[in-house]
């Protein structure tokens, strides 16, 4: 664990059928100090139905391949040895469920189905009574504030439960509050330092559940003030008593992303702490030859988030795939923007073509799970300041409902901004109109007085790299492909040429090159599959970019 089925680190390379069950089994003893608490079993993801049992009981299921999930166990389990069993099923490319590029016969840009756990699994032992569940964290720089809503696994019902937040600078306390179980809190944020790709600064936050004695005294339910002003004051006043119940910390950072005036008139562009940031990324695909969807280690994410940052990228857009959260972390460290892409899922039948008036029709089965693993995916990831940019649909596959779709998320999330179609047929909706353009030379996007213009895919140069490729026997390609260091660095020149023409002339907020890296038999990336060759050296690439940023 946690390498999938289909991996060969895993040691199985086998693939899953759509009529097959795989079969999980461990036996486990739990550490004696966790007794008189709940336990939970966390999984960071499974692809795609799982089912699970401990000891012979059912617990559980989970439909969704790409979220976090975890199931209570605490009933279910016993001094002594416990044998949890986890059946799982994955129909792939067979069904219509969200799976971004796998396929059951991998070819091109479709690569290895990847089945069953392919990300972390633990354990962790909560209070018994009440925890906290959840922390969601908003900055809205503008007022120098940080929202702060924790929930708890259960409502609290009375004006004994609260929250205590703490937010600090390094040692230094800089905010603190109590608020009410269940309600929002905001801390003020004084002088804050900002995040940015070149300043990349987290703050630290502790939230704390902890007993206050009732600042209302012996004053009648039906007595005491409903609005917000009188409660906030009341428990930010309260006396706190005993130890804390249940403690989370973790961290945040004051950024803002939004549209603005550029230095074209009537063109907006994409703000970064309220000032133009170009946004230049590769497309990152986040596959590896070991692991396929699952990343090696810290080290080799962090590798490649340090080579895109030193070559001059600030930004990647993450296409059709969700990461495991460490990398998300890793992106917040170091500082680099992400364009985070829902997985798309669909059959074929159910794909909107380039030049198509009006989108295929979807199932509501399809649509009911691609919606709710959207929604998880924004919940799950919500507090990483890395990630500026939804991307609801790529290429209309599978797309259906675009503009309701785009609307939706950015009225789930309006801290940041919504690209509701990456390429092929713009309906008009979210924030971006963006093409991709695989000439040779990148076209220009068409001016938009309400969103604001990006080439969301660009390059492909392909250059098979003979002694790091993938497989020998197959077609190795790119949209354009070369046999040399020197034919490749010239179309690479040749390309960025354009992409930095466009962003002085005609206020282009953002450019996507394909890709971070090589991906099974498609060999446009920055790097071999195996991450063993620059293509093109780091610093040259650094030179290439830099006009983007003057």
């Amino acid at each position: 664990m946690p390498f999938c089925l289909e991996s060969t680190v895993s040691k199985v390379n086998k693939s899953l059928t759509a009529d097959q069950r795989l079969w999980y089994r461990r036996d486990v003893s739990l550490p004696k100090d966790w007794s008189g608490q709940r336990v939970l079993l966390h999984f960071g993801a499974v692809d795609y139905e799982c089912n699970l049992w401990v000891n012979g009981g059912l617990v559980g299921s989970h439909t969704g391949g790409s979220d976090a999930f975890n199931f209570d166990i605490t009933d279910y389990i016993k001094d002594g040895q416990n044998q949890l069993v986890l059946g799982v099923t994955d129909p792939t490319s067979n069904g219509e469920q969200p799976r971004g590029k796998q396929l059951m016969n991998p070819n091109g840009i479709w690569y290895t189905p990847v089945s069953g756990i392919w990300q972390t699994v633990w354990m962790e032992p909560v209070p018994k009574q009440t925890y906290i569940e959840e922390v969601k964290l908003t900055p809205e720089l503008d007022s120098s504030r940080l929202r702060v809503d924790v929930l708890l696994d259960q409502p609290a019902n009375n004006y004994t439960t609260a929250i205590r937040l703490t937010a600090m600078d390094g040692n230094q306390t800089i905010a603190t509050t109590l608020v009410r179980a269940g309600r929002t809190a905001w801390l003020t944020i004084k002088n804050p330092k900002l995040w940015s790709p070149d300043s990349p600064f987290l703050y630290t936050i502790k939230a704390e559940l902890v007993t206050v004695t009732d600042p209302f005294g012996d004053t009648p339910r039906n007595k005491r003030p409903r609005q917000d002003a009188p409660l906030t004051t009341a428990f930010a006043n309260a006396t706190v008593v005993g130890n804390p119940l249940d403690v989370v910390t973790g961290y945040f950072a004051m950024r803002k992303i939004a549209l603005g005036a550029g230095p074209v008139a009537n063109q907006p562009v994409l703000l970064l702490n309220n000032k133009f940031v170009f946004q230049n990324g590769p497309l990152d695909q986040g596959w590896w030859p070991g692991g396929l969807l699952t990343p090696p280690s810290d080290e080799g994410m962090t590798f490649e988030i340090d080579f895109l940052k030193k070559s001059g990228f600030n930004m990647l857009r993450k296409h059709i795939k969700v990461e495991p959260e460490r990398y998300y972390y890793l992106c917040d460290k170091l500082g680099i923007l992400v364009w985070q892409d829902m997985p798309s899922g669909f059959l074929e039948g159910q794909n909107e073509y380039p030049g198509d008036q009006s989108e295929p029709i979807r199932r509501s089965k399809g649509k009911e799970q691609f919606e709710l693993e959207l929604r998880r995916m924004m919940n799950r990831l919500h507090n990483h300041p890395s990630i500026v940019t939804w991307v609801v649909h790529n290429e209309g596959w599978g797309q259906y409902d675009n503009k309701r779709l785009a609307d939706w998320v950015k009225a789930i999330d309006p801290s940041r901004t919504v690209n509701a179609s990456s390429g092929w047929n713009d309906l008009g909706a979210g924030d971006f109109y963006d093409i991709h353009t695989y000439q040779e030379e990148p076209n220009a996007p068409a001016p938009k007085t309400d969103r604001v213009v990006v080439i969301g895919e660009f390059g492909g140069i392909g250059w098979p790299v003979q002694g790091h490729l993938w497989n020998p026997e197959m077609r190795n390609w790119g949209y354009q492909t070369y046999q040399s260091a020197d034919v490749v660095l010239k179309a690479y020149q040749k390309k960025y040429a354009k992409i930095i023409e466009y962003y002085q002339k005609q206020a282009l907020s953002a450019a996507v090159y394909t890709q971070t890296t090589d991906v099974e038999g498609e060999v446009n990336g920055l790097l071999t599959y195996d991450r063993e060759v620059i293509k093109i050296p780091v610093e040259t690439l650094r030179q290439i970019h830099a006009p983007l940023f003057k």
